[in-house]
């Protein structure tokens, strides 16, 4: 998962509010669930030592999602009185989780609001396709295309010469179509920024339209079968993203695990355990970080200074280091800093878990690294 958008939450030191709001459910007690869940966010906050104002600032935050019909829920991130952050979620948190502490609690995010492929789909036939972009929270069209050559599409039967001729100008009609389908879809990818395609409709046209996209786009595409004449339920685009997002972590997984492997010189160029991704964060190191949200070691305290790259196991590291002012905090906030301050990728590991039910990495978070 990309973070750069939490950027913002690490240009100024100091202690923050983080909450997370469940707002999938809709009723007539909707409004004054919501009115207790920002009492119990408030208190919980307040009960951390959060200041009265960032209290407050949550507080008015949750209230003014009362009649919000969100599907999920919302993530919320406050200090000194002002809510600096908030994230739409795509799948529904515990309702009303609270935290205070020297550094956003984000990791959450990665199974909340983490890997939502913008899938592109189209709805293919023989003369053209529809294109629809869909993800947790979206569904809307996204444009038509009609092939240019539009005669009999009928194949014939018999096998005389001049229907076999035809046949053959048959076959060509849809190569052509086929073509320019498939380019009309990759410029819709391109523009739209989607992250993985869906190709519906009957096997031989999907496939011929698979085989002419552009080489980049052919692994991102999968084919399923949907007539033009109907739409996907949200159910299924679930299952088909759920499935290309899971195939990827385990692609990073294996990747992973291969770099565990020392070379000849006994360098590895993956590490796990807090020591020594907090070492690799010190020195910028980190490629990819790996964490499973409610894994051991991310609750492990962690010693941080004002700058992202000022991270120890203890205490005495951080002075021997230098650094004047220390605060302790949780594993996971500081890792998570650092990788997004240097442009390293987060990954939740939680759908390996699920799958096959290894821990991939002792303590549950473990990194690629830049350089051994």
């Amino acid at each position: 998962m990309e973070l750069a958008f939490l950027n913002p939450l690490y240009e100024h030191p100091g202690s923050w509010a983080s909450a997370y709001v469940d707002l999938s459910l809709h009723d007539e007690d909707t409004a004054h669930r919501r009115h207790l869940t920002a009492e119990a966010v408030a208190g919980q906050l307040r009960e951390q030592g959060a200041d009265a104002a960032t209290c407050r600032a949550v507080y008015d935050a949750v209230e003014a999602l009362r009649h919000a019909t969100e599907p999920y829920g919302r993530a919320l991130f406050a200090r000194e009185g002002e809510v600096a952050l908030q994230v739409p979620l795509t799948k529904a948190p515990p309702d009303g989780l609270g935290h205070w502490g020297p550094l956003p609690h984000v990791t959450p995010l990665l199974d909340l609001a983490g890997e939502d492929p913008v899938s592109l789909v189209a709805y293919i036939d023989r003369t053209g396709a529809d294109f629809e972009l869909r993800s947790a929270v979206l569904q809307e069209e996204a444009g038509h295309v009609t092939g240019s050559r539009q005669w009999p599409m009928h194949r014939a039967k018999a096998s005389d010469w001049s229907e076999r001729h035809f046949q053959l100008k048959v076959e060509n009609t849809w190569e052509h179509n086929a073509r320019e389908i498939a380019e009309a879809l990759a410029a819709c990818q391109e523009e739209t920024g989607a992250d993985l395609l869906i190709l519906c409709g009957d096997e031989r046209e999907r496939r011929s339209v698979h085989e002419r996209l552009p080489k980049g786009l052919r692994s991102r595409a999968v084919e399923t079968v949907h007539g033009r004449g109907s739409r996907l339920l949200p159910r299924e685009v679930e299952e088909i993203r759920a499935g290309h997002v899971r195939e990827r972590i385990l692609a990073e997984v294996d990747r992973y695990r291969a770099a565990r492997t020392p070379d000849e010189e006994r360098r590895a160029a993956a590490v796990e355990g807090v020591p020594q991704l907090v070492e690799a964060a010190r020195e910028h190191r980190l490629a990819e970080l790996l964490i499973r949200p409610d894994a051991p070691d991310t609750h492990r305290e962690v010693w941080i200074g004002e700058d992202p790259d000022r991270l120890a196991a203890h205490r005495t590291e951080l002075r021997f280091l230098g650094e004047q002012h220390s605060w302790p905090a949780r594993a996971d906030d500081a890792l998570v800093r650092a990788a997004v301050v240097t442009d390293a990728p987060v990954l939740s590991l939680t759908p390996v878990l699920e799958d096959t039910g290894d821990e991939v990495a002792a303590g549950g978070m473990g990194a690629l690294l830049r350089w051994t």
